[in-house]
C-alpha cells in the first residue's frame, strides 16, 4: 500500500517521497490518529483501537509503540493506568524509585519484555543472559522456574546475583515488583516488534494526512478482489470528501488511480 501510494504521488505531483526518513513528530499525523480517523492505517483501524487512540491522544512515536503493545488481552488492564499517567505526569507512582528511569517513558507501567529484563538487571544485578531466562520463563508461564527466580530476585544467588535486598530494596517491595512483572509478562510484547508495527502505522497515517487521495487509491487497490472492503473504503472516501470517478478506458489504469484530485475506479476491480 505504501509503495503504491508513493508511486502515485510521484506520478501526480512529481515528488519522490523517502518514507524511511519521515520526521516522526508531525502534529498532523498525531491529530489524525487522535481523532480516530485511522481507517486503512496499519494496526490502528479496528473499532476498539480507534477508541483507544481517541482516549490516548498519542503525541510521539513512543506513545504509538506503547499503544500497540497494550491493546491486547492482559496488558489491556494497564490501559487506564497508562492514560492517567500520560495525562497527569505528577501523579505517577513507582513501587520503588529505582523503577523510575526504566518506566518513565511508559508512565510507570510495565509495557515491554525489555523492561522486565532491565528491572531484574538494574534492581537485582542479573546478567544480560540471566535476565533473558526470566523473560522466557515469564512468557512461557513456567511456575517452578518463576518460584526459583523470585527467590533469586529478592535475595540473590551467592556471588553471582546480589539480589534486591543487598541493593537496598526491602524484601516486601521486591516481592511486590516481582508480582507486577509476573502479572504483566504473561502476555508481554517485545518492544522491538511493536516499534516496527508503530513505524509502519505512522507511515500509513502520514500518507493519509498529507496525500489522502493517493493513499486511499492505493488502499482500494490492495483490496480490489474483496467487494465488501472496496465498498467500505468508498464510504470512507465519501466521509473524507474524496469523489470517486467511474472506470474510464481512456484514462484509467488496472489499479485505482488519481485523476484531478479524485479517485478513478480501477479497471481490474470491475
Amino acid at each position: 500500500v505504501i509503495q503504491n501510494a508513493v508511486q502515485e504521488v510521484e506520478r501526480i505531483h512529481g515528488v519522490k517521497l523517502d518514507m524511511e526518513h519521515l520526521p516522526d513528530n508531525d502534529p498532523a499525523v498525531y491529530q489524525l490518529i487522535s481523532q480516530g480517523k485511522t481507517e486503512g492505517v496499519f494496526q490502528l483501524e479496528s473499532g476498539g483501537m480507534k477508541q483507544f487512540m481517541r482516549e490516548l491522544e498519542p503525541t510521539c512515536l513512543e506513545d504509538l509503540i506503547a499503544g500497540i503493545s497494550l491493546y491486547r488481552p492482559g496488558p489491556m488492564d494497564f490501559i487506564p493506568k497508562y492514560i492517567k499517567g500520560k495525562n497527569d505526569k505528577d501523579n505517577i507512582q513507582y513501587t520503588h524509585p529505582a523503577l523510575e528511569p526504566i518506566l518513565k517513558n511508559t508512565y510507570g507501567c510495565i509495557v515491554y519484555q525489555e523492561q522486565v529484563m532491565q528491572i531484574v538487571r538494574d534492581l537485582a544485578g542479573y546478567s544480560l543472559g540471566r535476565s533473558d531466562l526470566v523473560r522466557r520463563a515469564m512468557s512461557k508461564k513456567k511456575a517452578s522456574v518463576m518460584a526459583e527466580e523470585r527467590k533469586n530476585f529478592v535475595y540473590g544467588i551467592g556471588d553471582e546475583v546480589p539480589g534486591c535486598v543487598k541493593n537496598g530494596i526491602p524484601a516486601e517491595v521486591a516481592e511486590k515488583i516481582f508480582d507486577e512483572m509476573t502479572d504483566f509478562a504473561k502476555y508481554a510484547f517485545n518492544k522491538s516488534h511493536a516499534a516496527c508495527y508503530a513505524v509502519v502505522g505512522y507511515q500509513t497515517a502520514w500518507l493519509k494526512a498529507h496525500y489522502p487521495v493517493e493513499f486511499m487509491a492505493a488502499l482500494m487497490t490492495s483490496v480490489m478482489d474483496n467487494a465488501s472492503k472496496v465498498s467500505g473504503y468508498i464510504e470512507e472516501c465519501k466521509k473524507m470528501g474524496i469523489q470517486l470517478l467511474p472506470p474510464d478506458i481512456n484514462e484509467g489504469f488496472g489499479h485505482f488511480s488519481v485523476s484531478n484530485g479524485k479517485i478513478r475506479f480501477g479497471l481490474a476491480a470491475i
